[in-house]
C-alpha cells in the first residue's frame, strides 16, 4: 500500500505539469522501476477521479498541435501513437474544426515556410511534400497550390 501511495503521488506530479495520455502516464511510471500492473492499477484509479483524462490529454494535444501548424492527418496519426483512441481523438478535433478552416491554416503554414509561388513543377511537388508532412489533406494542399499559382 505504501508503494501504491507513492507511485500515485508521482502520477499526479507527471500530471501536474501537463496532460498525459494513459499510455504516455504508464511508460512514465514503468520507466521508473514501477510494476507495470501497479502503474496501470494507479492510473485507473486517477482516471475514475477524473485526475487523467485522455480527452483532455487530446484536446490539449490538438490545440498545442495546430498552433505550431500542422493539419488534421498527422495530429490524428500523432494521438494514435500516444495511445488515444480514435473515439476520444475524433471529438477533440471535431472541436477545432468549428473553429479553425484547415485550408486557411496550410495556407499560412506554406506562406510562412515559402512566400512565393513554386517556380516550376519540381518545385511545386517538394512545396506539396511539405504540407502533406505536416498532416494536411490533398484538398486542403490543392487549394493553397492553386491560389499561389494565381497572381494577385
Amino acid at each position: 500500500m505504501e508503494r501504491e501511495a507513492e507511485v500515485r503521488e508521482q502520477a499526479i506530479r507527471l500530471l501536474a505539469r501537463r496532460e498525459h495520455s494513459v499510455r504516455e502516464l504508464a511508460f512514465k511510471l514503468t520507466r521508473r522501476g514501477v510494476p507495470e500492473e501497479l502503474a496501470d492499477a494507479v492510473i485507473a484509479r486517477l482516471a475514475q477521479e477524473g485526475l487523467q483524462s485522455d480527452a483532455r490529454y487530446a484536446e490539449s494535444w490538438v490545440r498545442h498541435r495546430v498552433e505550431q501548424g500542422y493539419g488534421p492527418l498527422r495530429i490524428r496519426a500523432e494521438l494514435r501513437e500516444r495511445g488515444v483512441a480514435d473515439a476520444v481523438a475524433g471529438p477533440a478535433l471535431a472541436e477545432v474544426e468549428r473553429q479553425i478552416d484547415w485550408a486557411d491554416l496550410a495556407r499560412q503554414v506554406w506562406a510562412r515556410r515559402f512566400g512565393t509561388a513554386p517556380a516550376d513543377l519540381r518545385e511545386r511537388a517538394r512545396q506539396q511534400r511539405y504540407l502533406e508532412r505536416r498532416g494536411f489533406a490533398a484538398g486542403h494542399i490543392r487549394q493553397v497550390m492553386s491560389a499561389a499559382a494565381q497572381p494577385d
